[in-house]
């Protein structure tokens, strides 16, 4: 069993949380059956924004990692081909219920798929999409080198995330809960300078998605 020491291991840099690969499934397996209406009306806002974002672009292949049980999919603009992949199995079964429910036919593949290794070649994709994604996995600056090897140049890369801030009540609360991200299956302390300030991608938009202030919007051009 897990010792609280465990729950307050980091990475080398000290600033976030461990969580293995197994406290995601094991926590997404917990939250499959009310993930819909429970997250889904938390994130409804900030994923409708970046859901635009991807509808603004011209029809092409798009990857959502982190798709779930398909929320999103039905808000996509059907011109773009969409490929979806998640770590959790359980999350899966009812994104594929949803594509078969609402006839989804530009849903390309649904696929068990680490976001850390893809199983694409480079630049396969005109637009990556992550929500709520990048504090879930356990390395995410390998999720993100990922994310700008299977989009190719010009593309776009689009993340709405919680991102943790540094003083005042919700700074304090966020790192005491942080000693809890492999039982909760995210980090509630999760800067957002781990995003920013990559060679290869030109930010474009940066702004408040909101739901209690809680989500920033971020928008990339792969360079």
């Amino acid at each position: 069993m897990a010792s609280p020491k465990d729950d307050l291991r980091r990475f080398p840099d000290g600033t976030l949380a461990a969580i293995e690969r197994s406290h995601v499934v094991a926590a997404y397996a917990r939250w499959a059956p009310i993930y819909d209406p429970i997250f889904g009306a938390i994130t409804r806002g900030p994923g409708q924004a970046a859901i635009a974002e991807i509808n603004r672009l011209p029809p092409g292949r798009v990857i959502e990692l982190g798709v779930g049980t398909g929320l999103s999919l039905p808000q996509f603009d059907r011109r773009h081909r969409i490929v979806g992949v998640d770590l959790s199995p359980d999350m899966l079964v009812r994104a594929e219920k949803r594509v078969a429910a609402e006839r989804l036919s530009n849903v390309e593949a649904l696929l068990e798929m680490d976001a850390a290794h893809l199983r694409f070649a480079d630049a396969s994709f005109d637009a990556a999409l992550a929500m709520f994604v990048i504090t879930v996995v356990p390395d995410p600056d390998r999720v993100l080198t990922e994310m700008i090897r299977v989009v190719r140049p010009g593309g776009r890369l689009v993340l709405v995330n919680h991102f943790s801030v540094d003083r005042g009540l919700r700074a304090f609360l966020e790192r005491w809960l942080s000693r809890f991200s492999a039982k909760l299956g995210w980090r509630p302390n999760f800067p957002i300078e781990r995003v920013l300030g990559r060679p290869e991608l030109r930010l474009v938009t940066r702004q408040p998605a909101k739901a209690f202030d809680l989500f920033t919007l971020l928008v990339f051009e792969r360079v």
